[in-house]
């Protein structure tokens, strides 16, 4: 790999990987780390180019942030892993799971999304417009190059059709929050394509983990020790 992760690790048993949305770092999961610590070895990651994990000289793409991901699995020795991925990294997770199925045990999306349709437009177009005129100053200033991947994520990725879901194996939990940025029919086609998926929904918006973490864990724990 071009990169190291930065991450943080607190307890054991069975590894759990929290995996954060754009532009964030796992700090995100400040709410999370160490309830899910009580009862499983939580791994934390700094996604490419998020927080303190370098850029690198691959792609910035979903796909190849799920190649990083069985990157640090393997340098870690975790032949399989819970993974918890919110918005982006929820996306990160379906990825990983459709291509390497053998490498998960369950799957919680929360606020993932198949494509840039699944959002909001009230929400996408700012983020569409940003990234066109990122892109146009792109190669000849560094800031407007990063903002231009940043805001490219969520205008060109992850780019999942829905049959596809099909072919992931791991039970899974699909939470969101009532008012999130993902729109409800987009979050309820994931988990209808999903193969025996459970659905949830929390009161609150897209940050529920951060903003409701009490109830968002209760969620996840439950769902894990089923």
């Amino acid at each position: 790999m071009d990169i190291q992760h930065f991450y943080i690790e607190k307890g054991q048993g069975e590894p759990i990987i929290l995996l954060h949305g754009n532009g964030e770092d796992s700090s995100y999961f400040q709410g999370q780390i160490s309830a899910l610590s009580k009862q499983y070895h939580a791994y934390a990651i700094d996604t490419r180019g998020h927080g303190k994990t370098p850029r690198g000289s691959s792609p910035f793409t979903i796909r190849q942030f799920a190649e990083d991901l069985l990157g640090f699995m393997d340098e870690h020795e975790i032949h399989k892993a819970h993974l918890l991925g919110f918005s982006d990294g929820g996306n990160i997770a379906m990825v990983f799971a459709l291509h390497h199925p053998d490498r998960v045990n369950r799957l919680i999306l929360n606020g993932a999304n198949l494509n840039a349709a699944g959002v909001k437009r009230s929400i996408q177009i700012p983020i569409e417009i940003g990234y066109r005129i990122a892109s146009k100053f792109s190669e000849k200033n560094d800031s407007a190059r990063f903002h231009a991947e940043m805001l490219g994520l969520m205008v060109n990725d992850p780019n999942v059709n829905p049959e596809e879901l099909s072919g992931i194996r791991a039970k899974t939990l699909v939470i969101a929050g009532t008012k999130d940025m993902i729109k409800e029919e987009h979050t309820r086609l994931i988990a209808a394509n999903i193969p025996d998926s459970e659905l949830v929904f929390i009161k609150g918006n897209h940050f529920i983990a951060n903003k409701k973490p009490e109830e968002f864990n209760q969620a996840v724990v439950d769902f894990l020790k089923r």
